[in-house]
């Protein structure tokens, strides 16, 4: 008897064991980013799953979006963005329990050229504009979905921009015009070059960078990558007899995964730079995101380079500010200095619901940091390199070696607005005598320890389809270069008081935009010296800069 009932139980729990575990939540992530990479924030993303029941998220400041909660089964993914056609995932296979990353890539107009089949889903006409682009891959992929050759997209996309600053009575500014633009072209159905550049023209004399990149698709999810960058800057000082600052960098990249919870980024830039002499420079990166849930993230971070501060605005101002480009270079008795860092940092991300927290730890080591002044001044005496174009002048600063830390702190209010907090405690590069002349600054250089505070707000207004990012950062004292200068997470900001607004025009199909960019807007965070001439010009943390103009996507 007690046999039979042993069997009985046994022959019930092995029958609830594959329902429960047949019926386990599973969850969706990723990244929507445009095709040069951009993250596009406040995206909808529409998870499908049987019986027509849709789920809508949003992506936050970073372009990432996270679904929990899905039963196990097939689902498709629908992405919207204004000013970029509709992208479509289909045949997402969920596991029970399982934890999917799945990136999505957004095209512009001219992608819809080639249109794919129509799809035939409820009620939603957009669905027959949506563009298969094989980019469209995930990170931690499990399904492997290839196209066939039929389907195979080859799309041309690009955008033009003509951007100029207005003169700030000595406060630096990028004062001149340039031009900016980006063409991208898919080709061997798994593979994009593009082909991008900035040219500035006006009073001073030319300056540009020119950039190729070639990147691959592979099936297991990878994008290997090859860029090849030329620059050039001309100071105009008659010192220098129009010496022209000339840049070559070669660049590889490569991600992979590793039982799909450890992404893995790597890569490489060699630079080689003409200008009263040659220097060379090698400057690799890395990266490994370990995830530990569907919203845990531990990762660490090693770099070579400040990162750029314009990707998540999707507005470029260099070349016209040597401030904003790399390399960074500087002059100490007319003889070249290449700025050269070394970042190290752990971080933790968490989300939770509507929120996101990280908290980070880093170290930088810097070597001939060049610091930004704002004034009038010339060579003559070797150790400044003026930048007409902009305004400002590079300083070679005294070595930078601290640590310090990071804590973030977001909130999404609503799809189209959302606040971040990010506080940071390092060291910087301070005066500590103000008013030097500025041949002897560099004696009165030190390290301080400071603190820093930022709130930013960002979102889109509904029916002007209005882009607005504001910032402002606060810093316990003055200082020569940014608290957490290689800062890379959604609270990074410039210093002081910044507004960007980026507008969509209701002509030619929304696909032109007014910006308008204002950084150091109150001039705050000046350090005065005395110039050459005993004019008093100023080394800053960030200069004020003033630019506005239009972009054309096509």
């Amino acid at each position: 008897m007690k046999l039979n009932k042993l069997a009985t139980w046994a022959f019930i729990i092995g029958l609830a064991f594959p329902a429960l575990a047949a019926e386990r939540p599973g969850a969706i992530s990723g990244f929507v980013r445009t095709n040069s990479g951009t993250p596009q924030m406040g995206a909808v993303v529409q998870i499908l799953g049987a019986a027509n029941r849709t789920l809508t998220v949003f992506t936050d400041e970073a372009g990432h979006f996270t679904a929990t909660g899905l039963l196990p089964g097939f689902y498709s993914l629908k992405v919207s963005a204004p000013s970029f056609l509709p992208a479509l995932r289909e045949k997402i296979g969920l596991r029970p329990g399982a934890s999917l990353n799945v990136n999505i890539t957004l095209s512009t107009l001219l992608g819809a050229m080639q249109l794919g089949p129509v799809r035939n889903l409820p009620d939603d006409d957009d669905w027959k504009w949506t563009l298969r682009s094989v980019a469209n891959r995930p990170i931690l992929r499990i399904f492997d979905d290839p196209l066939p050759a039929e389907k195979q997209n080859h799309d041309f996309t690009g955008q033009v921009s003509f951007v100029a600053g207005s003169a700030a009575a000595g406060y630096g500014t990028g004062s001149d015009m340039s031009t900016s633009f980006t063409l991208e072209r898919s080709i061997f159905s798994d593979s994009r070059l593009a082909f991008s550049g900035n040219v500035a023209y006006g009073e001073s004399l030319p300056s540009a960078v020119v950039r190729a990149r070639y990147s691959r698709h592979l099936q297991n999810g990878s994008e290997p990558t090859m860029a090849l960058s030329v620059s050039r800057f001309a100071p105009t000082d008659p010192n220098l007899h129009n010496a022209a600052l000339q840049a070559l960098a070669l660049s590889a990249a490569d991600d992979f995964v590793v039982g799909d919870v450890l992404e893995l980024k790597f890569g490489s830039e060699l630079q080689t730079v003409q200008f009263l002499g040659r220097l060379n420079a090698f400057r690799p990166y890395a990266s490994a995101d370990l995830h530990l849930s569907p919203n845990t993230v531990v990762e660490y971070d090693y770099t070579t380079s400040r990162p750029d501060t314009r990707t998540e605005k999707g507005f470029d101002s260099a070349p016209a500010d040597l401030s904003e480009s790399n390399p960074r270079v500087s002059l100490l008795s007319f003889s070249p200095r290449i700025e050269s860092a070394h970042h190290q940092e752990v971080s933790l991300r968490q989300r939770m619901g509507k929120n996101s927290f990280q908290v980070a730890m880093f170290s930088d080591r810097i070597t001939d940091p060049a610091l930004t002044g704002v004034g009038d001044v010339t060579s003559v005496n070797g150790f400044l390199l003026p930048d007409l174009s902009s305004g400002t002048f590079s300083y070679a600063g005294r070595n930078l070696d601290t640590s310090g830390v990071r804590v973030v702190l977001q909130h999404k209010f609503a799809s189209d607005l959302t606040a971040t907090l990010d506080y940071a405690y390092g060291g910087v590069l301070d005066l500590s005598r103000p008013d030097v002349p500025i041949q002897q600054a560099g004696q009165w250089i030190s390290t301080e320890r400071r603190h820093a505070l930022a709130a930013k707000l960002s979102g889109t207004v509904g029916r002007t389809r209005t882009r607005w990012i504001a910032s402002y950062r606060w810093i316990n004292g003055t200082s020569l270069t940014p608290v957490d200068m290689f800062n890379a997470s959604p609270g990074q900001s410039d210093p002081y008081l910044n507004v960007f607004i980026r507008q969509p025009i209701p002509t030619l199909g929304g696909h032109m935009e007014a910006l308008i960019d204002l950084r150091n807007l109150l001039a705050q965070g000046y350090v005065p010296v005395l110039g050459q001439d005993g004019q008093t010009v100023y080394l800053v943390d960030s200069a004020r800069s003033i630019r506005g103009g239009v972009a054309f996507t096509f």
